[in-house]
């Protein structure tokens, strides 16, 4: 089941968030976030945009959200996709399904473009975005440092609509 996240979906998110924050590169915070931060940026989000969960069987298995690429008001219509996996549920098609429900969204809200970051390498979410339609439109070498090394990012983006906003003064 695929559903909108709630305040109490804070602390399994987190418990999700914090393996890439704790053990990988793939996320470039270096400090585990807590419960009550995580419930403070789900609300930011929804605010504005979608922040979807997988369920399955009671289990909080991932989640997908989308939020400002930039905050200049030009790239009002153009967000940054990210979706986050448990370790468990990789490999599962759950990362396919979250997009399934959060692109249509995004799209019905009139969003232009989707952007991905990607910290390299991470294959897994290269072929989750490809698969998705996003293409690769820039890799930055050793962009953060992270875990005692230089990490490069990688940058992929979805075009959602080519419909021109309406004209509202910016």
């Amino acid at each position: 089941m695929i559903r909108p996240a709630e305040a109490a979906d804070a602390a399994a998110i987190c418990d999700i968030y914090n393996h890439y924050v704790e053990g990988t590169n793939i996320s470039f915070e270096e400090v585990a976030v807590t419960p009550e931060q995580m419930q403070q940026r789900i609300a930011e989000i929804q605010h504005s945009y979608p922040w979807l969960v997988c369920i399955e069987e009671g289990s909080l298995l991932g989640y997908a959200y989308a939020s400002p690429w930039k905050l200049r008001s030009a790239y009002r219509y153009s967000v940054e996709c990210s979706v986050y996996l448990a370790p468990e549920a990789r490999g599962r098609n759950l990362g396919t399904r979250l997009y399934q429900q959060l692109l249509p969204q995004l799209r019905e809200a009139g969003m232009h473009m989707a952007m991905a970051c990607i910290a390299l390498p991470n294959a897994a979410s290269i072929h989750l975005h490809e698969k998705m339609g996003f293409t690769k439109v820039a890799h930055f070498r050793e962009l953060g440092f992270k875990r005692d090394r230089w990490v490069d990012v990688g940058y992929w983006q979805l075009v959602l609509s080519r419909v021109r906003p309406p004209q509202d003064g910016g």
